[in-house]
Formats: C-alpha cells, sequence, structure tokens
C-alpha cells in the first residue's frame, strides 16, 4: 500500500513542479510559494505513509493539488486524475495486503 502511495506522491511533486515552470511567466509571487510549499509536501509525505496520518495528509493533499488548476488550467484534470490514482492505491492496497494476510501463516 505504501509503495502505490509514494509513487503517486512523488509524481504529483514532479508534476507540480512542471507545473510551476508553466506558471512562472503569468503567476503572481504568492501563487508560487504556494505551489513550491505543495510540491515540497507532497514530496516529504511517502516518508510519512508508515502511520495513519501521512494517509490523512496526503489525502488532504490533493484538494490544493487540484485547486491550483486556478493558476495552470490543465492542473483541473491531472490533479482529478491523481486524485482517482490515490484512491486506487488506497483500494489496491488494502486488497493486497489483505491477501498478503490470508496467505502468510500465523
Amino acid at each position: 500500500m505504501r509503495i502505490l502511495g509514494s509513487t503517486v506522491l512523488v509524481m504529483e511533486s514532479l508534476t507540480m513542479g512542471f507545473a510551476l515552470l508553466i506558471a512562472m511567466d503569468s503567476s503572481d509571487t504568492w501563487e508560487m510559494v504556494v505551489g513550491g510549499i505543495l510540491a515540497l509536501l507532497l514530496l516529504l509525505t511517502p516518508g510519512l505513509l508508515k502511520r495513519k496520518s501521512g494517509w490523512i495528509l496526503g489525502s488532504a493533499l490533493q484538494i490544493p493539488f487540484i485547486g491550483f488548476g486556478s493558476v495552470v488550467t490543465m492542473m483541473y484534470f491531472l490533479g482529478g486524475l491523481f486524485a482517482l490514482l490515490w484512491i486506487a492505491a488506497i483500494i489496491v492496497g488494502r486488497a493486497g495486503e489483505a491477501a498478503r494476510a490470508r496467505l502468510t501463516p500465523q
């Protein structure tokens, strides 16, 4: 479950970095700062996925990631796509952990 979640968050961080490059010429300074902080949080959150609070933070970061679409319009689409991937990582990860628990002897 952590591997899937980590992959989604790191890819979101890279996508945010590329979105910041696109927004560099047409955005205000505060939008760039917020985007940079969001990219940094997305990059650091995979280290917290060992605890439930990391998953909550990762889920909460999906909202501003989608909201960055107000700066770079394509981020609405990419944010929605990554939010679906985040949900899929949680669902598939839980199913994989349940299957591993069934196959692993007690």
